[in-house]
């Protein structure tokens, strides 16, 4: 085995540049993040094909894999830190694969459900790692824009989930997931023998109780949320599962608040750029994962549209994306600051969402009903999205970068199971069109009110006279 190891590592060439490591790592980010949505068209068939109708039970499927996609983030990135990010990365990437063949091959929806499990810990391991990379490669100069191209990639694929979602479904549903395998057997090839060596540092071990803590809270709460109609809101049963939800949730935060060795690390929200960047991806991320799903929804169950012709609807906004990201984001940061370009987004993004709660109608009218505000959504992401990613990772130290970027990850997770669960919520149970169209118009308007939440407080966190550069000791002086 000894030699076999030496075999293997001597065929290894470590001559990656910055731009071939940016690359490399965006393929894995691509499954990740197309993984978050790439299932909301196929909802339907998914439900004929194993034998349900209940789309509580389904929105699991989204769900389980954003809860614990969120609960890993912390507690890999910690791991990533002390070993080397090439092969914490490598070893994502293989889970996800293997995962999503899995997946494919899935005969009912609890098998279906802990597979996306499996590809959720795989998608854990190489978020972190692979900005950890991208950071460790990058000049402090360049760290910034390749933070904000690493992010634009990752928001990129998430909004064409759908789309791609749709063109698959047209086959199957299950080749939404096994779609994911060349991608991933591609991107291991290439990555065992380019991808550089970035070594850990010494760290303390990563504290699991939070993360059974974190994952308990989240689940526990999305299990409410979800099953708050169909149980009653007042029912022993659903105020039983919130009160559980906000309890560990409230143990989670004290025992971050008085352990030594948090999930979280306590130093990162004094820094104040750290903390507004926080904050302002968990309520744009709720309106996010809220909005691609109610748009899928409302133009497959009261349209009626397949979920091909629902993905290329939604394929402007996507389009939005890179082109705000790389051409206007950088720009107009240099010139205000993220604060601002990050509450210019959310705005925009609400307006998107207004659009539909506006002009939408029961009658099919594609250019007239949706496409301006999927426009406006597009841009929203593109300003926002990597402009809050790049300012947490850019304002920690190299030694927080894995764990830093973990963090806001799994905020962005947590806000996305939310926000869906919120959606299913608000949405209900409506019979008739009319009704339908009403609880679609009181969906929408509660996206907008969290996106437009979530850019004030950013825009108010990240305001120049409030920001510090300061970073505290502890995270300054810590081993790199």
């Amino acid at each position: 085995m000894a030699k076999l190891s030496q075999r293997l590592q001597a065929g290894r060439r470590f001559d990656a540049s910055p731009t071939l490591v940016l690359v490399i790592v965006c393929a894995g980010v691509v499954l990740a993040s197309l993984d978050l949505f790439i299932v909301n068209v196929a909802l339907p068939q998914m439900a004929k094909d194993l034998g349900t109708s209940s789309l509580g039970d389904l929105s699991w499927v989204l769900n389980g894999y954003a809860i614990v996609y969120a609960a890993l983030l912390v507690l890999f990135g910690r791991l990533a830190e002390r070993r080397s990010r090439q092969n914490g990365f490598l070893l994502g990437v293989a889970i996800f694969t293997i995962a999503s063949a899995a997946c494919g091959a899935a005969t009912s929806v609890p098998m279906l459900v802990a597979f996306r499990i499996l590809q959720a810990a795989g998608a854990a391991l190489l978020t972190p790692t692979s900005l950890g990379l991208v950071l460790a490669t990058s000049a402090p100069e360049r760290r910034h824009s390749a933070v904000r191209a690493w992010t634009a990639v990752g928001g990129l694929a998430a909004a064409l989930g759908p789309v791609v979602g749709g063109l698959l479904v047209a086959a199957s549903w299950r080749w939404v997931f096994l779609v994911n395998v060349p991608i991933g057997l591609t991107a291991l090839v290439i990555g065992w023998r380019r991808l550089p060596k970035v070594p850990g540092h010494p760290a303390p071990r990563p504290d699991a109780l939070g993360a059974v803590l974190v994952t308990a809270g989240v689940a526990a709460l999305t299990l409410g949320l979800v099953k708050g109609n169909e149980w009653g809101w007042g029912s022993t049963q659903t105020i039983l599962v919130l009160a559980a939800a906000l309890s560990a949730l409230a143990a989670f935060v004290a025992h971050c608040a008085l352990n030594a060795n948090p999930l979280i690390d306590r130093a990162l929200f004094r820094v104040r750029a750290f903390t507004g960047a926080s904050v302002a991806a968990l309520f744009f991320s709720v309106a996010f994962g809220a909005m691609l799903l109610s748009i899928v929804l409302w133009a497959q169950n009261v349209w009626g549209w397949s979920a091909l012709r629902s993905g290329l609807a939604i394929a402007p906004g996507p389009l939005m994306v890179p082109l705000f990201s790389f051409l206007v984001a950088g720009r107009l940061i240099a010139r205000f600051g993220p604060g601002p370009v990050i509450g210019a987004g959310s705005t925009i993004f609400a307006a998107g969402v207004a659009w539909w709660a506006l002009a939408a109608g029961l009658h099919p009218d594609y250019l007239g009903d949706i496409v301006g505000g999927m426009l406006l959504t597009g841009i929203g992401v593109g300003l926002t999205l990597p402009t809050m990613m790049a300012t947490g990772a850019s304002s920690l130290p190299p030694r927080a970068f894995a764990t830093g970027s973990a963090v806001v990850n799994m905020l962005r997770q947590v806000g996305l199971a939310v926000g869906v669960a919120v959606l299913i919520a608000v949405l209900g149970s409506p019979r008739s069109p009319s009704a339908q169209l009403s609880a679609f118009q009181h969906g929408w308007i509660v996206i907008a009110a969290v996106s437009l939440a979530g850019g004030i407080l950013g825009a108010v966190l990240l305001s120049p006279r409030l920001r510090s550069a300061t970073v505290p000791a502890e995270l300054a002086s810590a081993p790199q």
